[in-house]
């Protein structure tokens, strides 16, 4: 019989065995030599690019289409396409062994290495980091050789729970990467229930993330007591997440109006943030360079409409016109707050005495032709000022 723990260095390889067992290809099957399927794993592991791989599994796949073995086959397919880049290939093959009820720890990870370069998402690649740490305590469970000595017992240990921590954590990072991919608020609120389940360490070891997407979830949903306790916790958890600053600030004083002196200082903090932050490596250039004014922009806007509220007393019109103008300019790749900012500008205008008709008609023209939740109101202002305009 052929075990599939190819890769392994010849000396002392029953050392390095056990911890890496969980990272190779199909654990649970062994293989006959001088069979189709030992033919097999001697093309795949002597073929010099991916591509004669998928030769070899494909030959297979035509010959042997019965085969007790496919599911094997179906695993290094996942893993070859994923080298070839051909992301949905890798998610075809897994997938299939997912609904024939086959898995493993190297068949998951792949499939989660596909689906976070995809950019994609589906039910799939989340249950599946939900499921690391149970196959974890199966797949990453050395036993102590016979003749092992107490430090190569230790070393054998230590390997597997360096083993077992690098492949928890990439199931927790590739699900804070598709969790935001999932269109639906309420399912993905689910997703988050789950993965706490499955991670009983996630409130306080990943608060900020976890309580980052609750937050945005809840949001999206509307559940606004929920969004903001949820949110408070995001920050509390990472006192650098600009964004949850932001929308803070926003639903306080643009949603709900309950606090303008907190959102006024959460958007003086994101505002205060923006001058720290840092380019993610591989980011590219121009694409970090909108975000940065986009979150200043946001911080701008909230701003403004704290001002505009604060006017019904102050009698002062123009802090929220410059605040607004400023969230106009800087919010050049969010364009439906842009169309928000550029709403409330021609409000503003229009609110003044006396009205500056001119101004608010053209901010409300271009507001009405962006995609904000304000955009028919935009229209419908702006008829009323044209007439307004003419009397």
């Amino acid at each position: 019989m052929r075990k599939f723990l190819c890769g392994l260095v010849a000396t002392s390889w029953w050392l390095a065995a056990a911890p890496l067992r969980a990272q190779q290809p199909c654990p649970s099957f062994s293989v006959v030599v001088n069979t189709p399927e030992d033919e097999l794993m001697l093309a795949i592991n002597g073929a010099e690019n991916p591509q004669e791989q998928v030769a070899a599994l494909d030959k297979f796949m035509q010959e042997h289409a019965d085969s007790k073995f496919i599911p094997c086959v179906n695993e290094y397919y996942t893993a070859t396409y994923l080298k070839l880049n051909n992301y949905d290939k890798a998610i075809e093959y897994a997938e299939k062994d997912l609904a024939a009820n086959y898995q493993d720890l190297s068949l998951l990870l792949n499939l989660m290495r596909a689906y976070v370069a995809s950019g994609k998402v589906g039910d799939t690649v989340l249950d599946a980091t939900t499921k690391v740490p149970d196959l974890i305590k199966t797949e990453i469970s050395p036993s102590r050789p016979p003749n092992a000595s107490d430090a190569d017992w230790q070393k054998i240990q230590d390997e597997a729970a360096e083993t077992a921590n690098n492949t928890r954590a990439f199931a927790v990072y590739a699900f804070f990467q598709v969790i935001p991919r999932v269109a639906d608020p309420n399912k993905r609120i689910e997703w988050l229930d789950k993965f706490g389940k499955a991670y009983p360490e996630a409130e306080n070891k990943y608060a900020g993330q976890i309580n980052n997407a609750y937050f945005m979830a809840y949001l999206q949903g509307g559940q606004l007591d929920k969004a903001t306790a949820a949110g408070e916790k995001a920050v509390a958890a990472d006192p650098s997440n600009i964004a949850a600053y932001n929308w803070l600030a926003y639903v306080y004083a643009i949603v709900n109006r309950t606090n303008l002196d907190k959102a006024e200082a959460d958007a003086k903090k994101a505002l205060e943030l923006t001058q720290t932050m840092k380019k993610p490596e591989g980011a590219p250039d121009d694409a970090f360079k909108m975000e940065v004014s986009n979150q200043v922009g946001m911080a701008h806007l909230s701003l403004g409409y704290i001002a505009f509220l604060k006017s019904s007393k102050t009698k002062k019109l123009q802090p929220a016109i410059d605040e607004f103008k400023t969230a106009i300019d800087s919010l050049q790749g969010d364009p439906a707050h842009q169309g928000e900012a550029t709403y409330f500008l021609g409000y503003a205008y229009e609110a003044g005495y006396p009205a500056n008709h001119h101004g608010a008609i053209e901010a409300l023209t271009k507001s009405a032709e962006l995609p904000s939740r304000f955009q028919n109101d935009a229209k419908d202002l702006l008829a009323k000022v044209k007439k307004a305009a003419k009397e």
